[in-house]
């Protein structure tokens, strides 16, 4: 048993198809199929069922991958602790981010980053919360910046900022003669939300109950829906709906598209947090990560300043 094979049958697992995990691993098919044939043979157990299109991990497979990744990241713990006096500031960061954090966020912290780890430059996915969990489960990003909530088993989450929520709407909408709006006050007009998948929307919803119920009544066929913020910033601005929005989604020119409208009370909001691997082993990269985001000027949040110890 080697740690290749042990790559070959995680890639399967997550691949599902024997030609993408061996294009993945950057081998052939037939040795990648040989490899897991002598694994298999060597363990006298069956790792997958390949009797359809889509490759089965067997019941005892997927036991058998999941130690394997765990094995895996031990071995590249070994690495780090082989290399501890290499800087942990150099090298590609893999950072994964919600859609709706990535586009604002991203400007600033990119410039920010060049003070605190120039020589770290960033590998980036952007994607929808539970997909970015599974990667950073998988090791296929280092960290990632996602909104609460947001708990995992093996994940710790590091606060970076609070962020409101306004409202925006058409111009000539007669909440422009209103100084706030409260949550309630949604219920009575026609709403633009994010498409299902995105956390933002079940935010949103969570945050004006009575919203939500009428969601539920009308159904999402019902729903007006939008595939991003900047097509709903757009919607809005041609006068079809209403809608919330991130305050780091807002700019000084938006007057110009739309009316924009702070809730009153207390006011909607996320949390958007940090988070990766307990076991991860650039410790220092996630500090000058996290440095560089509160750093960063982004504007209308509130960061959040304790930092806990970041440590394996």
């Amino acid at each position: 048993m080697t740690l290749t094979e042990l790559r070959y049958i995680v890639a399967v697992a997550q691949e599902r198809h024997f030609g993408r995990a061996a294009r993945r691993c950057f081998v052939s098919q037939p040795t990648l199929s040989i490899a897991i044939k002598k694994l298999e043979e060597e363990l006298s157990v069956s790792l997958f069922d390949r009797s359809s299109n889509d490759i089965i991990t067997t019941e005892a497979g997927e036991r058998i991958v999941a130690q394997a990744r765990r094995v895996l990241e031990e071995a590249e713990l070994i690495k780090h602790l082989a290399s501890e006096e290499q800087n942990e500031l150099e090298g590609a960061f893999k950072l994964g981010l919600i859609f709706t954090v990535a586009p604002y966020l991203l400007p600033k912290l990119i410039i920010s980053l060049r003070e605190t780890a120039p020589k770290m430059p960033l590998m980036l996915e952007e994607n929808y919360t539970h997909i970015l969990t599974e990667s950073l489960k998988r090791g296929d990003v280092d960290a990632i910046v996602v909104a609460e909530p947001f708990q995992e088993p093996g994940i710790v989450t590091e606060p970076l900022y609070d962020e409101p929520f306004f409202v925006i709407v058409p111009k000539g909408h007669h909440f422009e003669e209103l100084d706030a709006v409260t949550p309630q006050m949604l219920s009575e007009e026609q709403v633009l939300l994010l498409t299902e998948g995105n956390c933002m929307r079940d935010q949103v919803l969570s945050s004006c109950s009575e919203l939500a119920a009428k969601q539920k009544i009308q159904g999402l066929t019902n729903t007006l829906q939008g595939s991003s913020i900047n097509t709903i910033r757009h919607m809005v601005a041609s006068g079809l709906a209403i809608s919330v929005m991130p305050a780091t989604a807002l700019t000084e020119n938006d007057h110009l598209l739309f009316s924009i409208i702070p809730f009153s009370g207390s006011v909607p909001h996320r949390r958007v947090v940090l988070a990766y691997r307990r076991n991860f082993v650039r410790p220092k990269a996630l500090t000058a990560l996290r440095t560089a985001i509160l750093n960063s000027h982004l504007h209308g949040v509130t960061f959040v300043q304790e930092l806990s110890l970041i440590h394996i």
